[in-house]
């Protein structure tokens, strides 16, 4: 581990955290691109990027314990440390997610996804990724609680999955292969927004010190806060 000040080391890791959720982003819109369109390159391409991913996010956490044994931080600089190994963790996830909804391109027509808004709902979680991301960088309580209130969109998109799915489900000439197809890539994209309202509660850890995820009735709380 380098002789530098400490402050300059952690700035160094947020910033390869930053870097690795760029290429998570990317390749989450990549992924919605591809399966839309079928192109099977794209596909390809989104693989690789995901092992470059999965070999950054193992980089960053053996320094990150590197950093933890050799410099013996405490108080906020320990919080921060934790901190990006946790959001490193969530990110690797959201990344291989990306992958599974490429993994359910054959199984599943332009014409079918085109009755879902699977688009719009990735672009909302993709959103959420980069404000929680923001929200780290900048140590935005308000924000990180912004993100965490956003997920509650996505959850009620998902729900509307869901319902049609069944509804259509019950047609006897259903394709229900599709259908399910279908089903997994929407709750591919609501467990991504999971996974960025779990980065901005450790945002809000690091900002705090509050480990807030568990706590019965928060977001009825937030989303009533939000609304004020």
């Amino acid at each position: 581990m380098s002789s530098r000040p400490v402050h300059e080391l952690i700035k160094e890791l947020s910033q390869v955290l930053v870097q690795i959720s760029d290429k998570v982003v990317e390749n989450l819109f990549n992924a919605l691109h591809a399966v839309k369109y079928q192109d099977e390159q794209g596909a390809r391409s989104i693989r690789i990027v995901d092992q470059e991913i999965d070999v950054a996010e193992v980089n960053l956490e053996e320094r990150c314990l590197a950093f933890l044994a050799l410099q013996q931080p405490v108080a906020g600089d320990l919080r921060t440390i934790i901190t990006i190994i946790k959001i490193n963790d969530d990110l690797e996830r959201i990344g291989d997610l990306a992958v599974h909804i490429i993994d359910r391109m054959p199984e599943i027509s332009p014409e079918m996804l085109s009755s879902f808004a699977f688009e719009e709902m990735g672009m909302r979680a993709g959103e959420m990724v980069k404000r929680s991301i923001e929200a780290f960088i900048t140590k935005d309580r308000m924000l990180a609680d912004r993100v965490c209130a956003l997920d509650e969109e996505i959850d009620v998109m998902h729900r509307s999955v869901f319902k049609k799915v069944t509804t259509l489900m019950k047609s006897p000439d259903s394709d229900v292969d599709q259908l399910v197809a279908a089903l997994s890539i929407s709750r591919y994209i609501e467990r991504m927004a999971d996974h960025a309202s779990r980065v901005a509660y450790e945002v809000i850890y690091l900002v705090t010190g509050e480990i807030v995820r568990h706590r019965r009735g928060f977001y009825e709380k937030l989303i009533d806060s939000l609304n004020e």
